[in-house]
């Protein structure tokens, strides 16, 4: 029997797992460092935004579900926000705690602050709709109701919004719990990974998603995109698509700040990664047929990005599969080449391939955190935790997606907000 085609198919996996990273971290480096040269290091010197770019009002809406413990703090914090006109909406989702007595003792404390109540919980995506329906202004600036804003942060959105082709920004989300390793390492993971990326994905011209703990849009461009669906499983990831699909562009915004909690338990993770996943498959089943048929051209990149970070989870469990069985000594795999746990030398370039992006990053993200160079210890330690944890909820994730019925509505889950 001929094993010439399985020995070549199992080399093509190989070099597949190994070339796929390679070749993306350095398509995100460079991105990144052309978004440093041609725009960032303009605004990068600036403490804060200038005085002319809070010209116009601004809205901001957070949809709220059980957030007591946080609500105070939130709504506090932006308050305080640095920017003479905008509002604050507050949108109660049905909370089963105290929330909606909290939300309107603080509307009694600050004028600007209005509060909707649902009487039962409809999902973030309907709450985002009834808060951008009830905002006065034109600028929508979407917070999670545990998000503190960066008292700036407004008067940037303001000052990226003057570009009149801008429908959408994302900001840039900071880690405020880090008493656990895994907070450590998401720590690393949002700067030298998402900022990067971020970074990178404007330059080239699309957007895979905003973040929606801190992102803005134009009411016009909400409205060519067509809303918030309430049935898709990552609201962010489906407004997305939808706004640059109506031909309005998204931008990352590095300056509006604001500080996030995130899971530091391994369940709480897994649930949130895997939710992640799940929402980025249902993004590829939506718009594989407008892509394909040549529909938006510029987001073909970002969609074959996708697809092929779901290919290469599935031949990274390939190769896990085959390493097991040949480990146990399974006669059938004798003629493969044999996959070793510790790989050779293009493991060595991989690894000092992410040390270096780990490092453009830090410099691209101190003016932020000025001593995250110090983290690079944790950062190093990424890909093996958290390529392992991505592959195996991108797995999982897909058929998840295939099976889900998009009739469902999509209501609010409790997260965990790590060790406080």
């Amino acid at each position: 029997m001929d094993n010439s085609i399985p020995v070549m198919l199992a080399e093509a996996v190989g070099v597949f797992c190994f070339a796929y990273p390679f070749v993306m971290s350095w398509y995100w480096m460079i991105g990144a460092l052309l978004f440093w040269l041609s725009i960032e290091r303009r605004y990068a010197p600036m403490t804060h935004p200038p005085a002319w770019a809070a010209d116009q009002p601004i809205s901001v809406v957070v949809p709220c579900y059980n957030e007591a413990d946080n609500a105070r703090e939130t709504f506090g914090v932006l308050a305080a926000s640095d920017y003479p006109e905008f509002e604050m909406i507050a949108v109660n989702d049905g909370s089963t705690d105290k929330t909606g007595e909290i939300l309107e003792a603080l509307s009694n404390e600050h004028p600007n602050m209005r509060v909707v109540h649902l009487n039962e919980n409809r999902g973030k995506a309907t709450a985002m709709n009834v808060g951008a329906l009830l905002a006065k202004h034109e600028i929508l600036v979407l917070i999670d109701g545990d998000a503190l804003l960066d008292p700036h942060a407004l008067g940037w959105v303001g000052w990226h919004f003057k570009l009149r082709f801008v429908g959408g920004l994302t900001g840039n989300p900071r880690i405020r719990n880090r008493s656990s390793l895994l907070g450590r390492l998401q720590v690393g993971e949002f700067s030298s990974i998402i900022g990067l990326i971020k970074r990178a994905e404007t330059v080239y011209g699309r957007l895979f998603t905003v973040s929606g703990v801190i992102c803005a849009f134009r009411k016009r461009a909400l409205n060519d995109g067509g809303w918030w669906s309430p049935r898709t499983l990552t609201d962010d990831v489906d407004i997305s698509w939808r706004i640059q699909r109506a031909n309005w562009r998204i931008i990352y915004a590095p300056n509006v700040v604001t500080w996030i909690l995130m899971p530091e338990t391994l369940r709480g993770l897994c649930r949130q990664r895997l939710r992640w996943a799940e929402g980025g498959d249902q993004m590829i089943a939506d718009n594989a047929v407008h892509i394909l048929r040549g529909g938006t051209p510029s987001l073909l990149p970002v969609f074959v990005n996708v697809v092929l970070a779901v290919i290469w989870s599935y031949f990274i469990l390939a190769t896990i599969v085959l390493w097991l069985l040949q480990a146990v000594g399974a006669p059938a795999l004798s003629e493969l080449p044999v996959i070793s746990t510790f790989p050779p030398w293009y493991g060595l370039m991989l690894c000092l391939t992410y040390l270096l992006q780990a490092f453009v990053s830090a410099l691209l993200e101190r003016r932020f955190e000025s001593k995250l160079l110090r983290g690079l210890f944790w950062a190093i330690w990424y890909p093996m935790a958290y390529w392992l944890l991505i592959t195996s909820t991108a797995v999982v994730a897909l058929p998840r997606a295939l099976i889900r019925t998009r009739k469902e509505r999509v209501i609010w889950v409790s997260p965990d907000r790590g060790l406080r």
